[in-house]
């Protein structure tokens, strides 16, 4: 079972994380410079949800903004 919603199939996407260093200008300094970036992957929110697909109950994974439009029936 992949790392994916089974409803909008929504995957891990990659990004930067951003190394910061010095004050920011709001505060009073000469401003934040990025001395570093690494690459790193945003996970989704996936949540186990167990509903009724072709009449038997099923275990699948499930991301919270499919959740929460209501697009999975749970099983009772």
């Amino acid at each position: 079972m992949a790392k994916a919603c089974a409803i909008c199939e929504k995957t891990s996407a990659s990004g930067n994380k951003y190394k910061r260093r010095g004050m920011i200008r709001r505060k009073g300094g000469a401003g934040s410079k990025i001395v570093g970036k690494t690459l790193r992957t945003f996970l989704p929110n996936l949540q186990s949800v167990k509903t009724k697909i072709g009449g038997t109950i099923t275990k699948i994974l499930v991301c919270t903004k499919c959740l929460k439009a209501n697009k999975v029936v749970r099983a009772a």
